[in-house]
């Protein structure tokens, strides 16, 4: 016989948090800890371990998607289903980008949440169906690895990004290459954008990362 798969809950809702307490208990599950504010999660979380942490959004502080943060920091391999009333687009992006592997309307009926509970502590991703095309495209998103060094860029920008990194202002590279200082702008500018980095500073740790600095 397996162990029973220990989850905790975190709601501020009184009646809700024993309904769910109840239902969960009735089904065979070990619930260790429950919890009314964020606060209160993340102290029950760091003593009892849970597997998995049935969580709401909208809780008393620190909030939902901050406790999915650092319990998930503290504890990789604990997992985060997210039971909200809310099904805005803001607070389902912000709990995946935390790390949450689940989302569940408050509407789901209590089957649902049970085997999204089972589903979500053996590994899998478990999300209100009306959900899922949104939850897909961020994950999607988030999980392209990172650029290698010079993949989409044309030497003359991976050459430039160097200089960059070496702090040479566009100035001075413009000299060096014999280019204008609007066209080695532009270069820059191009390579931000495929590398999806905002300025100089991100150019410079990507350059480091990949080893760039070290090559002729």
């Amino acid at each position: 016989m397996t162990d029973a798969i220990r989850v905790m809950i975190v709601d501020d809702h009184p009646m809700w948090r024993d309904a769910v307490e109840r239902d969960l208990q009735a089904a065979g599950f070990d619930v260790v800890a429950v919890a009314a504010t964020g606060a209160e999660a993340i102290t029950r979380f760091n003593a009892t371990r849970p597997q998995v942490v049935v969580l709401d959004l909208q809780i008393p502080a620190p909030s939902g998607v901050e406790v999915t943060a650092q319990v998930l920091a503290s504890e990789p391999s604990s997992r985060v289903l997210i039971l909200s009333a809310s099904g805005e687009q803001d607070d389902v992006l912000a709990a995946v980008k935390a790390g949450a592997t689940g989302y569940l309307l408050k509407s789901a009926s209590s089957d649902e949440l049970l085997s999204a509970v089972r589903r979500v502590a053996a590994g899998d991703t478990v999300f209100t169906p009306g959900l899922a095309a949104l939850v897909l495209g961020e994950f999607r998103r988030m999980n392209e690895p990172a650029t290698p060094a010079g993949e989409q860029l044309t030497d003359r920008e991976t050459e430039i990004l160097k200089m960059v990194a070496k702090g040479m202002s566009y100035k001075q590279i413009a000299e060096r290459l014999v280019l204008s200082h609007r066209t080695v702008q532009n270069h820059v500018q191009n390579t931000l954008r495929k590398l999806q980095m905002h300025n100089r500073v991100e150019l410079t740790r990507y350059v480091i990362e990949q080893g760039l600095d070290d090559e002729d």
